[in-house]
């Protein structure tokens, strides 16, 4: 076989370990999954327990380094790294993570030595975390929609009904390869559902209900204070805006009569589009930072 793309740098004990996925690259709607990710590594003390070879993954056309220039003197280069790490929240429970950019290439054999890890440091489950735009109001909870390897855990999270063909981030060629492994480990990807209109902007609200969520399916302890204050201030501001439209407040009324009526199958046929409401948004938004 030839050499692995990643390299154990240490190797913790661990019991029966959750493995969250926070791997950036893909859809993430109102950054709901990457600020996250960023809450349990501010919680959660960790360390590096593996680190894939960047080089062997990732493009820097694409993901390019960054150079810190100090008085004209270029005194060093960020460079985009894959690692799986590993901490201990509050409560004593052991948790990876995986983070890093989404690989550009070898998806495949990339996807085969996660696994490969997942079996060495015994996972109980995978869970990817992501958001995504969709028919949804600011006015109500954010919810959940999943993406699992069975359909208990889909039940568990909630799922949209239906059959659907998507393109796919590197989260959900990890969740088959956990399914098609031996043994194999169950995976869920949960979802946030963040309103179209306000997806350009972040969305404090999806963050917290990931967490919340990832807590509800695996005990796993973190604090969503922070982040549900900082979900109350842009409630405000939202609201703030819609209210001095009378077309954005009946696009919201519609979404809020079709939630209330039926949850899991909305239809945005006849609803005005996004984009409108989401640069008046940002306009909006702007405007308030420069007072």
């Amino acid at each position: 076989m030839p050499d692995r793309l990643y390299s154990v740098v240490a190797e913790p004990e661990v019991d029966s370990p959750v493995l969250v996925l926070g791997m950036d690259g893909w859809i993430d709607a109102g950054v709901g999954a990457a600020a996250a990710i960023a809450s349990m590594l501010e919680q959660i003390p960790t360390t590096v327990v593996a680190r894939f070879d960047a080089d062997e993954l990732v493009d820097h056309r694409a993901r390019r380094p960054v150079m810190r220039i100090a008085d004209g003197v270029n005194t060093g280069l960020t460079w985009p790294e894959i690692e799986l790490r590993h901490g201990i929240d509050r409560e004593g429970h052991d948790v990876l993570l995986l983070v890093g950019p989404e690989p550009d290439i070898k998806w495949h054999r990339f996807a085969t030595e996660v696994v490969e890890l997942a079996h060495r440091f015994h996972v109980r489950l995978a869970v990817g975390l992501g958001a995504f735009p969709g028919p949804a109001a600011h006015t109500r909870p954010v919810r959940l929609a999943s993406t699992a390897t069975t359909p208990e855990l889909a039940h568990r999270v909630g799922f949209l009904p239906g059959v659907i063909d998507v393109p796919a981030g590197i989260h959900a060629a990890l969740e088959r390869a956990f399914a098609e492994a031996d043994p194999a480990v169950p995976a869920v990807g949960m979802w946030a559902r963040v309103p179209h209109y306000v997806a350009a902007m972040p969305y404090p609200a999806a963050s917290a209900a990931l967490l919340e969520g990832l807590r509800d399916l695996t005990d796993i302890a973190v604090r969503t204070d922070e982040l549900r204050a900082a979900a109350a201030v842009t409630h405000e501001k939202v609201e703030t805006l819609i209210a001095n439209s009378e077309e954005h407040r009946a696009m919201v009324d519609q979404l809020e009569r079709q939630i209330d009526a039926v949850e899991s199958a909305l239809d945005l046929s006849n609803l005005p589009t996004g984009d409108e409401i989401a640069a008046e948004l940002q306009r909006f938004l702007r405007g308030e930072a420069g007072q």
